[in-house]
């Protein structure tokens, strides 16, 4: 008997064994599919209205014939290498399954998470790091833009000022770390602060460039109205337009 009871508890505490194997697998798969399912998703555009700057008009001097003039002339010229968007997040918070179907969902009523933009259709958010010099460059020459050129990637990406944010699938984006700017309010340029509204982040997944903007809650923008995100994207000087994806994530 003594033996057939040591058998049965060897053989239970085995048992024991996996299933508490299996149980703390079975957690970990379940926060491996949690920090998935909280990554940015991509966002629905219901609105779009495409404007670009309108033409000044020249000048004029006249002079009489055989006098020397010497003139000083301001220009302010239109990049092509760049294009912005603004506007304003609608949505909800909700718990979704694999299937989009939801248990509970909640109304926005602050606005405040990050809105992603990128060339590519299927960002890797659980790879996103800050983006290097070597991750400039690429896009640099992918989108024909001459690294010494004033309003280039590199010139205009040139400080990593900014505040700390939360990217659902890779975590916690430490303060001051990245590549930043912030684009101008009331059409005055900010300074360089990590409270300035409207900050731009530049971060990839390895393999793909991802401009982040952090998005206010109905803030003064650039032109005095209010939005809850504005952000610049580099764009190809030398083709007609290039696409776009956006992903955003509340809460």
């Amino acid at each position: 008997m003594n033996i057939k009871n040591k058998d049965i508890n060897s053989v239970f505490r085995k048992t024991s064994i996996i299933i508490l194997i299996l149980v703390i697998f079975s957690l970990a798969m379940f926060a491996n599919n949690n920090s998935v399912l909280a990554a940015p998703q991509g966002a629905q555009i219901t609105f779009n209205e495409t404007e670009t700057a309108t033409t000044r008009m020249a000048d004029s001097h006249t002079a009489a014939g055989g006098s020397f003039t010497t003139l000083v002339l301001n220009v302010t010229s239109q990049t092509a290498k760049w294009k912005a968007y603004v506007g304003n997040v609608t949505g909800m918070m909700t718990l979704d399954n694999s299937n989009n179907f939801t248990i509970y969902n909640w109304a926005l009523t602050t606005v405040q998470g990050e809105v992603y933009v990128s060339r590519s259709s299927a960002v890797n958010f659980t790879e996103m790091v800050c983006a290097d010099a070597g991750n400039i460059s690429a896009e640099e020459s992918a989108l024909n833009i001459n690294s010494s050129s004033d309003d280039s990637i590199t010139n205009t990406f040139n400080q990593s000022i900014h505040k700390s944010f939360v990217i659902g699938g890779t975590g916690q984006i430490d303060n001051s770390t990245c590549y930043a700017i912030a684009t101008y309010v009331n059409d005055v340029a900010q300074s360089s602060s990590e409270s300035a509204d409207f900050q731009e982040i530049l971060m990839s997944d390895g393999s793909n460039r991802v401009f982040v903007t952090l998005l206010e809650d109905d803030q003064p923008g650039f032109d005095g109205g209010n939005y809850d995100f504005q952000i610049i994207v580099p764009d190809d000087p030398t083709e007609t337009s290039i696409t776009y994806y956006f992903y955003a994530e509340l809460g």
